[in-house]
């Protein structure tokens, strides 16, 4: 096991990053025709063809799904990735022609001190194109593809991948570029609030704050005034992932385990789906190994997917490094590495 999404049979990770630029997409690319669905949580999203993931839609199946940094113009990068599995000659078949399926979410990281004077056309269509063109079982995390622009309320952010074994015996695994609002960590210290789902150290092996801090009912955010003070607050934010099974599911059934999954942002970052957040999960399902009891399993599914996300989102921060522009926000390395 990698402890990547990659631990599930029938799908690939490709990253595309551009540190001048501050930004960067990530992809997901399956080896087949796959299932999927979404769930949306977050009070400002940028989606692409997410209506097609309805159960009651036509098209059963995606061939890709793409994470983006870019706020509005990332979505073009879905267009990259599907020019490079059109050269492939994948895609829905209407008469001759292959339409690859590839819906796609984005972040906004625009503001972050990288350059964002592309001119006429944004870069993210050709950064599209590299990502599918990267994919492969074996990536890196944090300030990377999705994740290379991201921050939270304190630190930067970044991409985070973690897998689980679901109790079924199916695998679930989870990738994730972490650009909350609020924080992955505990008050202002290293602790990371994931920290009961860790397994092996992953994040530095901390645990929880003893005695844990009391609620902080106004906790910092990014981009948003303090009590005291009337600055208007920014939308620089959204948490955007993907789980992903061997598991054998519906539409319907991917949707549920889209939703369950949603708790593992609420269980890694404090606070989420806000008004400034574009939170949205994708679930897609490789078909490999059917249901034994499809109830049982399902629910045992979500709750894999929920630890392996929230995992995921902790990996993501405790792995990024620091963006070269002036003024960027430390990463957790830089203030606690030992």
């Amino acid at each position: 096991m990698r402890n990547l999404i990659t631990d599930v049979a029938g799908l690939k990770v490709g990253n595309a990053t551009d540190l001048a630029l501050a930004s960067g997409v990530t992809t997901v690319v399956f080896d087949r025709p796959t299932t999927a669905s979404v769930d949306v949580r977050g009070g400002g999203p940028g989606t692409r063809e997410t209506d097609l993931l309805a159960p009651d839609t036509t098209v059963d199946a995606v061939h890709a799904l793409t994470l983006s940094g870019g706020s509005a113009f990332g979505i073009d990068a879905c267009a990259g990735v599907m020019a490079r599995l059109a050269e492939q000659g994948i895609g829905f078949a209407i008469g001759d022609a292959r339409i690859p399926i590839v819906p796609g979410c984005v972040l906004f990281d625009l503001i972050n001190g990288g350059d964002k004077n592309w001119g006429r056309f944004a870069p993210y269509r050709d950064l599209g194109y590299r990502a599918a063109g990267d994919a492969g079982l074996d990536f890196p995390l944090g300030t990377i593809g999705a994740g290379t622009g991201a921050t939270t309320a304190i630190l930067k952010g970044g991409l985070g991948s973690a897998s689980a074994v679901s109790a079924s015996g199916h695998v679930v695994g989870a990738i994730v570029a972490v650009n909350a609002v609020g924080s992955v960590n505990v008050g202002d210290g290293p602790h990371f609030w994931a920290a009961p789902f860790e397994r092996d150290g992953e994040f530095g092996g901390l645990g929880l704050p003893a005695p844990l801090p009391a609620p902080r009912l106004a906790p910092p955010m990014k981009g948003m005034p303090a009590v005291d003070e009337p600055a208007a607050a920014t939308l620089a934010n959204t948490t955007i992932a993907i789980v992903a099974t061997d598991a054998a599911l519906t539409k319907a059934q991917c949707k549920r385990l889209a939703v369950m999954a949603q708790d593992g942002l609420a269980r890694a970052i404090w606070p989420v789906h806000t008004p400034l957040d574009g939170d949205t999960v994708f679930a897609a399902a490789t078909g490999t190994r059917p249901l034994g009891e499809p109830v049982r399993d399902l629910a045992w599914l979500g709750v894999a997917a929920v630890e392996a996300l929230a995992r995921a989102c902790a990996r993501g921060v405790y792995e990024a490094s620091a963006l070269p522009q002036p003024g960027a926000l430390p990463a957790w390395r830089d203030r606690w590495a030992r």
